[in-house]
């Protein structure tokens, strides 16, 4: 719209929102506590998104996609969080709503041609491997290497916290292809694959861990994984600056789906604060009850904002770095916050697994963790933004 400022969304976007929402609903608190006490990846869920087109959300047109943009995406991820499937619900889908975005700009056309299509039917899962044991949130420490040898890649290394690397055929793989001593940026000499999760050279063992646990969380072993080379995407070398590309979206994404989380929790806090009858009262009358869900409101409407803004600066091809880092701050921060009041607001009720608060309190503490900390966005803001010196 020009020369103002709007804060509606499109007819499009309402009815984006209304779909997937009603598409959610289908799946009840039963279904996700059984997944994720199971450790069972939500097939009939995923299944489901898949075949009401949502995968190809921002996959371009020619392969079958929407071609949408990041707004429409983390209004589907919000929806898909606040349905109460959390985390378990939005990270089976992750990767294929915007993670194949290096793909979609950088990967040949026979690399598109063939996985994009494939992405958008739910035919093909992918993991992101990036992070590793030794590097933390340092990408330039990775040691994992990709060895040239005739028209092959050899690649040896190891990665972990690779979020769906069980359920996945192929992987999303960052290398170093030249030491880190010997390149003029500590940034330099990175390379991205696409490529096939050979069992025979890759071991994925699952991390027992605090929650969402329908999807997996893997560490991977890598020997001698020959890849070709028409897996690698873009330059050998440049493979940083095409993960940079991604990262602005899925602190938005991580951003809506935190919101979500925090939207369901205040929504079951709300209803069981009007139901719960204690000293002759529905206890949501006692201020100590009610002007913390209040606060929280106030702090969900506010991270949503900022998070709208971050996605309109992305969509209109402008500058949105700072606004994306608030968003996901925000929005963990506010997430969890509701999460934690929606808990002590059904009091021991809600420290037991019959009410799901508490699967909302374990997977909502996870944003304010991935994939990125809180700590290292104030890290971004002071330096990159306020201008104060960097401090590690």
């Amino acid at each position: 719209m020009s020369g103002g400022m709007s804060f509606e969304l499109t007819e499009d976007q309402q009815l984006i929102r209304q779909s997937v929402a009603e598409l959610a609903a289908k799946f009840d608190d039963h279904y996700w506590m059984t997944k994720d006490q199971a450790h069972e990846f939500p097939r009939e869920f995923y299944d489901a998104i898949a075949g009401g087109g949502w995968l190809g959300m921002t996959i371009p047109e020619e392969y079958g996609g929407h071609g949408l943009g990041i707004t429409e995406a983390t209004i589907l991820a919000e929806e898909v969080a606040r349905s109460g499937g959390g985390m378990n619900a939005a990270s089976s889908i992750h990767m294929s709503i915007f993670g194949m975005q290096p793909v979609v700009v950088f990967g040949s056309d026979e690399m598109k041609a063939e996985t994009l299509p494939r992405i958008v039917s739910g035919d093909l899962h992918v993991c992101f491997g990036v992070t590793e044991p030794t590097a933390g949130l340092d990408t330039s420490r990775i040691t994992t290497f990709a060895k040239r040898d005739g028209s092959d890649y050899v690649v040896n290394g190891r990665k972990v916290w690779i979020s769906k690397a069980l359920e996945s055929e192929k992987i999303l793989l960052l290398t170093r292809t030249t030491p880190r001593d010997d390149t003029a940026k500590p940034t330099d000499g990175l390379t991205l694959f696409l490529t096939d999760i050979d069992r025979d050279h890759v071991d994925i063992r699952p991390i027992t861990k605090m929650g969402r646990n329908a999807v997996s969380s893997n560490e991977v072993f890598i020997d001698d994984l020959r890849i070709p080379a028409e897996h690698r995407i873009g330059e050998e070398g440049k493979g940083f600056s095409y993960i940079l590309h991604g990262l602005n979206p899925e602190r938005m994404l991580i951003a809506a789906e935190a919101l979500g989380i925090g939207r369901v929790a205040l929504d079951r806090a709300v209803k069981y604060a009007n139901e719960r009858v204690v000293f002759d009262r529905p206890i949501g009358m006692n201020q100590g009850i009610q002007f913390p869900l209040a606060d929280s409101l106030a702090r969900l409407d506010a991270a949503e904002l900022i998070l709208r803004k971050a996605t309109w600066l992305y969509d209109n091809g402008k500058s949105c770095g700072r606004e994306a880092n608030m968003a996901k701050y925000l929005c963990a921060d506010a997430g969890f916050a509701a999460a934690d009041r929606a808990l002590q607001t059904h009091g021991g009720m809600g420290y037991s697994e019959e009410y799901n608060i508490s699967r909302f309190f374990r997977e909502s503490r996870l944003m304010k963790i991935a994939p990125v900390s809180q700590e290292m966005i104030l890290n971004f803001l002071g330096s990159h933004v306020l201008g104060l010196p960097r401090s590690y």
